[in-house]
């Protein structure tokens, strides 16, 4: 009996709790279903406010001299004397005297083409005293008209040639005298000097290489889509191509500074480029080395890399966008007045980095979505993050 109700116990146990538990599940309250709320996606919208504005074209090249020259001496001789300046990266004006070429060979020449003229103008003088004398003989024994050969005109003609042949090499002389003292062509600079003193040169060896410094020239490759925001001085055949000369901003990174030089766009090149398409504008700036404008500025020299921003065309009534407004290429998400999304097609002038410019399809007072969606559909209700912010405030 004992062992019995050590058997039923646990069993009773089991049972009275499991009945328990029934019972208080049975006997709970039902709980009542509840809606389920889905939040409207949070946007950000930007309100439409047409403008107008001045388009730039952004381009980039190397600055390079308006005029390069190989200096070559005009008379053979040995180098007598060099300026200080005739040296890599020295500058001088226009007119300095670079160099000298031993000038005696052609102080000699000089006196020899005298004495050949002196002879010369002897012998003119002889042949027309001949002449003379010839006509007075003539007229007291000849009868009639005397011919040219009596009256020894061929002979003064030919005295007379010999003459002007002798005049000829006194001033070749001479000019070839003020050709041993070589100037400069204009205000430049030095960019690779080739002689030295003492050393023999030709006539037609380089002996510098120098550039002017009253203007730099950038040559800024545009891309063919970029010609439709911009005037370009055009050339065409009978014309100067110069009525457009937009001005233009350069700058360049010096010892680790921004800085800025302005200038215009006075011609495009000859050719459209066969590899990048492009067209190719020349920017001018002015006295590129010059120190009294701006101080603190270096000067632009040859060879430096630049960016350069040409002032383009004016637009009217235009709307900049952010670029995560525009969806499948030509379409935005505009809010409307019940804070429901529709789609919009727009034309769009010009794709930048960050923005777009819109020509058309949007209204003054418009929203347009900023953000991006994952699944947009056409007529979705939203909400906008300046409605969250009004709602706060209030």
């Amino acid at each position: 009996m004992r062992l019995a109700l050590m058997l039923l116990l646990p069993v009773v146990v089991v049972a009275v709790g499991t009945f328990g538990a029934w019972t208080m599940i049975e006997a709970r309250d039902k709980p009542e279903p509840q809606p389920v709320e889905v939040p409207l996606p949070l946007v950000r919208v930007i309100t439409v406010r047409p403008e107008t504005v001045r388009l730039t074209v952004e381009a980039e090249g190397t600055v390079r001299p308006r005029t390069e020259t190989e200096m070559v001496p005009e008379v053979s001789g040995r180098v007598v004397e060099i300026s200080p300046s005739l040296t890599a990266g020295g500058f001088f004006e226009e007119g300095d005297v670079l160099l000298k070429i031993d000038p005696r060979e052609y102080e000699l020449e000089i006196v020899r083409s005298r004495a050949a003229v002196a002879q010369a103008e002897l012998r003119v003088a002889t042949a027309k005293q001949e002449a003379q004398v010839a006509r007075k003989e003539w007229e007291s024994l000849g009868e009639g008209d005397p011919s040219p050969l009596v009256l020894r005109e061929p002979q003064i003609a030919e005295a007379k040639a010999v003459l002007a042949s002798a005049q000829a090499a006194l001033d070749r002389a001479k000019y070839d005298l003020e050709r041993t003292t070589v100037r400069a062509p204009y205000a430049g600079r030095v960019w690779e000097k080739r002689v030295g003193r003492g050393q023999f040169v030709t006539r037609g060896s380089p002996i510098a290489r120098i550039y002017s410094v009253d203007l730099a020239e950038v040559q800024l490759p545009i891309p063919d889509a970029e010609l439709a925001f911009v005037d370009l001085p055009l050339a065409y055949r009978g014309r100067s191509g110069k009525a457009n000369m937009p001005r233009v901003r350069v700058r360049a990174t010096f010892a680790g500074k921004k800085h800025e030089w302005r200038g215009r766009i006075v011609r495009t090149e000859g050719e459209i480029d066969a590899h990048s398409r492009m067209v190719r504008a020349v920017a001018q700036i002015e006295d590129p080395y010059g120190y009294t404008a701006h101080p603190g500025r270096p000067p632009l020299a040859v060879g430096m890399f630049v960016e350069a921003e040409i002032q383009g065309r004016w637009v009217r009534n235009v709307v900049f966008l952010p670029r995560t407004a525009l969806r499948a290429g030509d379409q935005v998400l505009v809010v409307d007045e019940e804070s429901r999304i529709r789609y919009r097609s727009v034309e769009i002038l010009r794709a930048e980095t960050d923005r777009v410019i819109v020509r058309s399809g949007l209204s003054e007072g418009e929203r347009v979505c900023v953000s991006i969606l994952a699944a947009a559909v056409d007529g979705m209700k939203v909400r906008t993050v300046e409605q969250e912010s009004d709602a706060k405030e209030g």
